[in-house]
């Protein structure tokens, strides 16, 4: 058997999979506490991430013969920014959550020097638009505005990494010779990695004043890294395998073809189509990133249309409004009560709208409200808005590669929700196919795990021939009934924008 650290944005989680198979045997996953210190700004405990993923360990390690255990992958959510004293082992800071946006002052800086104030000034280097989204800009922050963090750099003590980064180096022995590393896709979403060299790009760290000695080394996504060496349970096993979530994700619904394509629905929304060894440059608010790396093989690209926030506007409904008090069965089940929205569209841009806008002056709006419309209508609407986005994607996917995209796989807390998927088939006019597992990043980063030279416990290409087990939802509605409610969208998107006024308002 082999097992999985998932490191998610509100859980961490501990997975056991039987060798060759697709289903779980066993977890346990434990919340992790988030803080807000300011509007717009998100950060999680460092140490609260490790001490909740030994707790996992713990619990499930009692189910199972650890000696059964042939390696050990990890997946986590990416561009969440740690730096940490590597004489110590202490935290310099909390993490920075890849949704926190206090670093808008600096992406304006960037700009200010950039020709134009162009975004997309970089792209060509890394496949990235300038925007807070982005690790660089949070270890800018770090670096310009933290004592601690200023002190550690110039007595060349801190380091740097995403939270992958943050558990090997912990697992593998930590202050005692614990690996700094990171792998291709996670370094993909820093902005100081070069998309076709698979190097730090020294253009882009001369950009931001960062010295390479604070940063890890760039690995693939499927090999022996080293053994952990904690004190734990597992210690002696071989981690083999790391990936983003959403790439995770992405293995896991086996979309191993190019032009497959899937969306998670979690607090946001991240669909990813496979562009094979070709890197495309989005000319629509896209960005490339690596999907996979296997060994010494050539890269596996995709096309990613990031939703900063889907299933979250679903808590907003509860926690600010007092909508509905139970996420998972409230929501559905109301705005089923009404047969549309009462024309009311509802665009969530609470911290800006992310791909393929790229503007941090939206704010969230909620418009076409008459004496008739009611709580159920909003909600409904918020539903929509979740499949809207999704479709704002799709279209800028599909004029980025000429070839429609023709079904959509997807996974998520949120797809358990029949109604949302009814509306993203109708919304977005091509099949959607559930994974009958909620969330398929587990199994991604277990199939990369084992596939690893030194493992061989898994073949990719035998996972080609198999499919992961769904539901089938088609479009019932007409193109003419899709674009026109598809039209007023857009036109609810272009009122959201402008109400946060920046020196730039460039995301």
């Amino acid at each position: 058997m082999w097992v999985v650290i998932d490191a998610g944005t509100r859980t961490v989680k501990f997975c056991v999979f039987p060798t060759h198979s697709l289903k779980e045997y066993a977890e346990h996953a434990v919340d992790i506490s988030q803080y807000t210190p300011k509007e717009g700004w998100l950060e999680q405990d460092p140490m609260e991430i490790l001490d909740g993923i030994y707790q996992c360990i713990n619990v499930v390690a009692k189910k199972l013969n650890v000696s059964d255990i042939v390696t050990i992958g990890i997946t986590n959510q990416r561009e969440t920014t740690i730096v940490w004293d590597k004489t110590t082992g202490e935290p310099l800071h909390n993490a920075i959550v890849w949704s926190d946006i206090r670093a808008n002052d600096t992406v304006n800086q960037i700009l200010a020097k950039l020709p134009d104030n162009n975004k997309n000034h970089f792209k060509s280097l890394c496949g990235l638009p300038v925007s807070p989204y982005f690790s660089a800009f949070k270890l800018k922050w770090l670096r310009d505005n933290v004592k601690q963090v200023k002190k550690a750099c110039k007595a060349r003590k801190c380091i740097f990494g995403t939270v992958d980064s943050w558990i090997v180096w912990n697992l593998t022995g930590g202050v005692n010779g614990g690996l700094h590393i990171t792998d291709v896709t996670n370094a993909s979403r820093t902005f100081l990695m070069n998309i076709d060299t698979l190097y730090w790009d020294p253009v882009l760290l001369y950009t931001f004043h960062i010295p390479s000695s604070l940063l890890p080394e760039i690995r693939s996504s499927s090999e022996i890294y080293g053994k952990i060496k904690n004190g734990t349970v597992l210690d002696g096993i071989p981690i083999s395998g790391i990936l983003g979530n959403q790439q995770s994700a992405l293995v896991g619904q086996h979309c191993f073809k190019v032009g497959q394509a899937k969306n998670t629905y979690r607090s946001g929304c991240f669909l990813l189509y496979n562009t094979g060894t070709l890197r495309v440059q989005s000319s629509h608010g896209l960005v490339t990133t690596v999907a996979y790396q296997l060994g010494n093989s050539p890269p596996i690209y995709a096309l990613e249309g990031s939703v900063a926030v889907a299933g979250a506007a679903m808590n907003w409904l509860r926690d600010n409004m007092g909508f509905i008090n139970n996420v998972q069965e409230d929501t559905e089940s109301l705005a089923k009560e009404v047969f549309n929205t009462g024309d009311v569209y509802f665009v969530p841009a609470f911290k800006g709208l992310y791909a393929p806008y790229w503007r941090q002056d939206a704010r969230g709006i909620i418009c076409g409200v008459t004496a008739f419309t009611t709580k159920k209508h909003i909600i409904r609407a918020a539903l929509e808005a979740v499949c809207f986005q999704t479709r704002d994607i799709l279209e800028a996917m599909n004029k980025d590669c000429g070839i429609p995209v023709a079904k959509l796989h997807v996974d998520g807390k949120m797809t358990t929700n029949n109604l949302l998927m009814q509306l993203q088939a109708d919304i977005g006019g091509i099949p959607v196919f559930r994974a009958q597992s909620q969330d398929v990043t587990a199994l991604g980063v277990a199939i990369i795990a084992g596939n690893a030279a030194g493992i061989d416990v898994w073949n990719i290409s035998d996972a080609h021939q198999d499919s992961v087990p769904s539901d089938t939802f088609l479009p019932t509605t007409t193109d003419d009934e899709r674009d026109a409610r598809y039209t007023k969208w857009k036109m609810a998107v272009q009122r959201s924008l402008g109400w946060a006024t920046t020196k730039s308002r460039l995301l």
